[in-house]
């Protein structure tokens, strides 16, 4: 089956590797899974992960293990199922490729952080917004989780515990940029 240019999307099974971590996935690989999201040719995911050594054998395994189906090949282009064009704003930012003093890709930093401090400070009541972070595609669409994680934590773990995450998630987010002020917050 050919991968170049195809586009996957994940399983149920890779779904729930995400959610919940159930099957022990790879940390390099539960990052290229995240990635897959039924939109996105290879080539352009793996563009996306090439600095921390993924390529189309990551992809074989993810394949395999049945974290992932392909939903178009890059050699099926017909009429009936056009080869589909990601969105301009779906185009990997600027920002997306800085690389952070521990290795991490800004992008990978940030979901990290989303990922770790959801499961630790707000639990299950946190999985719709976990979906969220899975589901976000760039730095613009993480920024935008900002205010409703802010509001999450807020509401679990109390105004301390916000405040110090909200000073984290800022220095991940902003890279040294003013942070916009939050607009329904007093005191954050």
């Amino acid at each position: 089956m050919p991968m170049t240019n195809s586009v996957f999307d994940k399983t149920e099974k890779g779904r729930e590797e995400i959610a919940t971590r159930k099957h022990h996935l790879a940390h390099r690989l539960r990052t290229l899974l995240l990635l897959f999201d039924g939109k996105h040719a290879t080539e352009d995911i793996l563009e996306k992960v090439s600095g921390i050594g993924l390529n189309h054998a990551n992809i074989g395994e993810l394949l395999a293990e049945g974290f992932i189906h392909i939903t178009q090949t890059g050699a099926q282009e017909s009429a009936e199922t056009p080869t589909p064009q990601p969105p301009a704003q779906q185009q990997p930012e600027p920002h997306a490729g800085r690389t952070l003093a521990n290795g991490e890709s800004q992008f990978e930093a940030i979901y990290h952080f989303y990922t770790e401090t959801i499961k630790s400070t707000i639990g299950l009541r946190g999985y719709a917004l976990q979906l969220k972070v899975e589901r976000a595609g760039s730095l613009d669409e993480f920024r935008a989780l900002r205010q409703q994680y802010l509001e999450a934590v807020l509401k679990a773990k109390g105004s301390e515990t916000a405040k110090a995450l909200k000073m984290r998630l800022d220095e991940v987010l902003y890279l040294g940029e003013s942070a916009p002020p939050l607009t329904t917050i007093a005191g954050l």
